[in-house]
């Protein structure tokens, strides 16, 4: 290994763990709980040297953020693929594959909003210097959507726009995650409200 490759890979490693470290402190006690400062003593870096890799707080949220989505798209596949209905018939399996990987696909974007609320709120509430449903969003938001159009966009209906469909349930779920997490929404009625939104929305 060169001189120049081994300075990649332990500068690549401090960025690992400054995300690491932001991403723990914040969902231990809060986005506000993170500054620079804290993060430097932790890690045992000065502050400049973590400033050499994020120019502050912002990008360490976008950092987050998009470590976040990756993690998410994996999820839904995940939730999606290994959902596998049983039935009788191809038309009765083609109904029931589908109803299946939205269900699944829905609990588990319920399921990491409510496991990774730090995690979240970087990735949908807070800034972090990223662009949304632009040319220049970062890959892994586009993957992220696209996890979500895999599924959703099958039951969009006839005559309506994939993209535009899924951006639509993205928004009920988004709802769904941040209205339960505040304390609005009762939680033992998590379930039927999942039940309820495939029903209304998914042509399946």
């Amino acid at each position: 290994m060169s001189v120049q490759e081994r300075k990649e890979r332990e500068r690549a490693g401090r960025e690992r763990l400054i995300v690491a470290t932001a991403r723990e402190l914040a969902e231990q006690q809060g986005w506000d709980a993170v500054t620079t400062r804290r993060l430097a003593e932790r890690i045992e870096y000065s502050q400049p040297v973590l400033y050499s890799h994020f120019r502050g707080k912002r990008e360490i949220i976008g950092a987050v953020a998009l470590e976040g989505a990756a993690e998410m798209a994996a999820a839904l596949r995940s939730a999606t693929s290994a959902a596998t209905p049983a039935a009788t018939s191809a038309a009765t399996s083609a109904a029931d594959g589908s109803r299946a990987r939205v269900t699944a696909l829905a609990r588990a974007y319920l399921d990491f909003a409510a496991s990774n609320p730090a995690v979240y709120d970087a990735m949908f509430q807070l800034d972090g210097g990223l662009a949304f449903a632009r040319e220049d969003t970062p890959e892994p938001l586009k993957d992220a959507f696209a996890a979500l159009l895999e599924s959703l966009g099958e039951v969009a209906g006839d005559g309506v726009h994939p993209g535009l469909f899924t951006e639509v349930f993205w928004a009920a779920l988004h709802g769904l995650a941040t209205l339960t997490r505040a304390g609005r929404l009762p939680p033992e009625d998590a379930e039927r409200r999942v039940e309820l939104l495939v029903d209304r929305l998914a042509v399946i």
